[in-house]
């Protein structure tokens, strides 16, 4: 090590993730049946190419190689989620061929020395409750929770970190005002009423897996940008900035913490739609805020890019960044106080998704949440990656040193804030292994591991190796 090296902490975990609907496959074996995705995915233009995730990566065939190829590149821990359509087929009885996968993949992981890192929701809720209102309906808090206990039943005595839902601003706002994620619904109202219900089974699942076990890790984890304006000394960017910032960031981040949601942002959504908001006042019940504000054990931070924002048209000004192109259907903005809010091009690099690479505005989130809303709550970076056109070389090699640079930064990222004094845990890069890209299909590859999809065949990119020397260096 030079002289430059710079260290992370002991206690520092050094991990990578995935989620179910991605990876796993075996789409309508042994029991599962159809999720949202499963549904959503053979919608006319939904999906890139029509693709689906019923093979995917197979991981549910290939787990054990997986977790080899894991303990070969020395991830200390792995974040995966479980498929609420394995586990309760419909949102009915337990399934306990489902449950079985997750107890044979559990036992590799700890024969392996690899923490798992369970996260229940990964937006793959049953189709047979979106056929019942899905999210926007109060129905599906009691299912959640009969669904996390089921979970706990199999798995609680051998896992220790649960996350609850991951980015449920992408299950609510993208997923049922914007129209681009399943179940493609283009709605306020059910936004809203999404985001709640989402919320509340989070805070009761909580309570419920804290009852049963005190020593249990509990958290969530959201998804969140740095919203700056392109002018700090003109009211309009800033306003644009703030709006941004309160439907990504504070519509969530403030109930959590504050037991509030955010009124600016409340007032902003009046003035587009205030029978939608007269919607999701009623569905907020006496209560609802105590129980999603149950105090946390962890909170994860999903970060790729932040925002430059304008109040003005402008010469270089980008779409939104949020939506999917090459889906041949009508969508709407995620944010349903959108109106005369413009991206900024500021001549960042950008990934093959066209989203700008920002290190340093990881540093600046992980400061401003614990600074506002989490405080001594420990975080944990649960996503961060970047989707690059990987090219194939002699033998299968994938030289992507792209990805591996934005890997490094953005430990480096961490690490400043972690020297800043914020209490940053772990990192896991998202994601292990190329895999379904939910509304791009098969287009977008994010993994540090090739898959070839047709023959299933793994192959450690170069970002692979070199994650592995900074994990046995613990050094960026």
């Amino acid at each position: 090590m030079d002289a430059m090296t710079r260290t992370f902490p002991e206690n520092f975990l050094f991990g990578a993730a995935t989620a179910a609907y991605q990876i796993e496959g075996a789409a309508f074996e042994d029991g599962r049946t159809a999720s949202i995705w499963d549904a959503f995915s053979r919608v006319p233009g939904a999906v890139v190419n029509a693709d689906n995730g019923d093979v995917a990566c197979d991981h549910y065939h290939h787990y054990r190689e997986d977790v080899a190829l894991m303990k070969e590149l020395g991830l200390q821990t792995y974040r995966f989620s479980t498929s609420w359509s394995r586990v309760r087929p419909d949102a009915g009885p337990v399934n306990e061929k489902g449950l079985d996968f997750y107890k044979r993949l559990v036992d590799e992981l700890l024969a392996a020395d690899i923490v798992p890192w369970l996260t229940l929701h990964h937006w793959d809720m049953p189709q047979a409750l979106e056929e019942r209102g899905g999210w926007a309906s109060r129905e599906v808090v009691d299912r959640f929770v009969e669904y996390t206990l089921s979970v706990h039943d199999a798995l609680g005595d051998r896992v220790q970190h649960w996350t609850t839902m991951n980015e449920p601003w992408c299950s609510s706002f993208l997923s049922y005002t914007a129209g681009v994620h399943a179940p493609g619904r283009t709605s306020i109202r059910d936004g809203l009423l999404a985001a709640h219900h989402l919320l509340l089974s989070h805070g009761r699942a909580v309570q419920a897996l804290r009852e049963r076990d005190a020593s249990l890790d509990l958290g969530i984890t959201l998804n969140l940008t740095v919203a700056d304006p392109a002018d700090v000394d003109d009211p309009v960017d800033i306003d644009a900035a703030r709006r941004i910032d309160g439907q990504f960031n504070g519509w969530f981040l403030a109930p959590l913490f504050h037991g509030e949601y955010p009124s600016d942002i409340v007032r902003d959504f009046r003035e587009v739609d205030a029978e939608a908001v007269s919607a999701w006042q009623e569905a907020v019940h006496d209560g609802d805020l105590d129980v999603i504000s149950t105090p946390l054990d962890a909170l994860g931070i999903n970060y790729y890019h932040g925002e430059l924002l304008s109040g003005h048209p402008q010469p270089g000004a980008e779409g939104d960044p949020h939506k999917t192109e090459g889906q041949d259907r009508q969508t709407a903005s995620p944010f349903p106080s959108h109106e005369g809010i413009h991206w900024v091009e500021r001549g960042l690099p950008r990934t093959a998704m066209g989203w700008e690479v920002q290190p340093e505005g990881l540093t600046r989130l992980l400061q401003r949440v614990a600074k506002d809303y989490s405080g001594d709550v420990p975080l944990y970076v649960t996503e961060n990656g970047a989707a690059y056109d990987d090219a194939v070389g002699d033998g299968g090699a994938v030289a992507d040193a792209e990805r591996a640079a934005f890997l490094r930064d953005h430990l480096a990222a961490t690490l400043d804030a972690i020297e800043q004094g914020v209490d940053v845990r772990g990192y896991f890069y998202w994601s292990l292994m190329d895999n379904y890209e939910w509304a791009w299909g098969y287009q977008k590859r994010f993994g540090i591991v090739r898959v070839d999809y047709d023959t299933q065949q793994r192959t450690v990119k170069q970002s692979g190796r070199e994650y592995a020397r900074i994990i046995a260096d613990r050094a960026v």
